[in-house]
């Protein structure tokens, strides 16, 4: 059966033979292609976070280089089989769009990775959003620079005299490009200082910059304000200025200053033990935190004391509404006492003739 099915093939013409030729690589080219994305999707559902993001990234990158290799087979067959037909340029080209390719995997790689380092579901792992993102940006650039170097020598340029005008054109650029070079470090150092991050509520007493952080970039972070206007800063500022994050407090306070009449003098005391008891007992007050109620002033029309405590919610809108509800308890309290607050007056003493 073997010697027969050798004599076919000898009588077959050179056109033929080449059909054969081409469907035998588009046969190894299919298979090849189905038992990639077989064990693809078998081997990554017994796998878990990176393992799996990394195969279903190299899915599509693979599947093309393998038809890639194919067709460049293919231009290999035909170009020994009729030598008038010249596609040695597509040959040529298979390295590299394979660099190409793999350079691709890799950009697909890294923005998965960040997405799986946000929203990993070990707390150990999870990294924040803003440090993510200036990883990725950090590993892309790399990858571009690496597959533009190593496709340059591919193609025959010298890579040392690229690195070496490289390296005297930096210099020119660095004085050229000074205040660009101190943002871009800038944003570096909020990256790693890791001060504030998207979504924080930022303000500075060394400027007039306050807001919720939209965006950090790598020239200027976008803020925006209370009144819903962007606010864009050079990175380099937040360098020379301090920065307050209230959006990482631990507790809002409550510090309020009453006065009551010299009238009901003999009841401040009183008054402000029940206010205290109050503040202890109230859900809503981190009892942990410094909690104190005194009489600190008198005044030229009233008798004052203090209330200083912690809220245990950070939140600026429910915050308000304790601060309602406490002004109210204290306001009861006084009441429930026959006091009174006071507000300025005068006292005139009219002396009999």
């Amino acid at each position: 059966m073997l010697t027969d099915l050798l004599s076919e093939l000898q009588s077959l013409t050179q056109g033929q033979v080449l059909l054969v030729k081409i469907l035998a690589l588009l046969a190894v080219v299919l298979i090849a292609q189905w038992l990639s994305a077989s064990w693809l999707n078998r081997y990554a559902s017994n796998l878990v976070n990176i393992d799996a993001t990394a195969l279903a990234q190299a899915r599509r990158p693979l599947i093309l280089g393998i038809w890639w290799l194919g067709i460049t087979w293919m231009a290999e067959v035909l170009q020994q089989t009729y030598s008038a037909v010249s596609l040695q340029w597509l040959v040529d080209l298979r390295e590299p769009l394979v660099v190409v390719l793999l350079a691709w995997f890799v950009m697909r790689l890294i923005s998965a990775l960040q997405v799986w380092l946000v929203t990993a579901k070990q707390q150990h792992l999870a990294w924040d959003a803003s440090t993510a993102e200036a990883m990725t940006k950090v590993l892309k650039v790399i990858t571009v620079i690496s597959a533009v170097l190593i496709l340059m020598q591919l193609f025959g340029l010298s890579i040392s005299g690229v690195l070496a005008f490289g390296g005297v054109g930096g210099i020119a650029v660095g004085f050229a490009a000074k205040d660009m070079l101190a943002n871009f470090f800038g944003g570096l150092m909020i990256y790693m200082d890791r001060q504030f991050a998207v979504g924080d509520w930022i303000r500075s007493p060394d400027k007039q910059i306050e807001g919720t952080v939209e965006h950090i970039g790598w020239r200027v972070t976008r803020i925006r304000t209370f009144d819903m206007r962007p606010l864009y800063v050079p990175n380099a500022t937040f360098t020379n200025i301090a920065v307050e994050n209230p959006s990482r407090m631990s507790n809002r306070r409550f510090y309020e200053t009453f006065g009551l009449r010299y009238a009901d003098q003999a009841k401040v005391h009183t008054i402000v033990a029940d206010v205290e008891q109050m503040l202890r007992h109230h859900g809503a007050i981190d009892t942990q935190q410094t909690l104190m109620v005194n009489v600190n002033h008198f005044n030229t029309h009233s008798v004052d004391f203090f209330v200083y405590c912690f809220t245990k919610t950070t939140a600026w809108a429910e915050f308000h509404g304790i601060k309602q509800d406490l002004l109210k308890q204290i306001a009861d309290i006084v009441e429930q006492h026959g006091a009174e607050f006071a507000f300025p007056s005068q006292t005139l003493f009219v002396q009999q003739a």
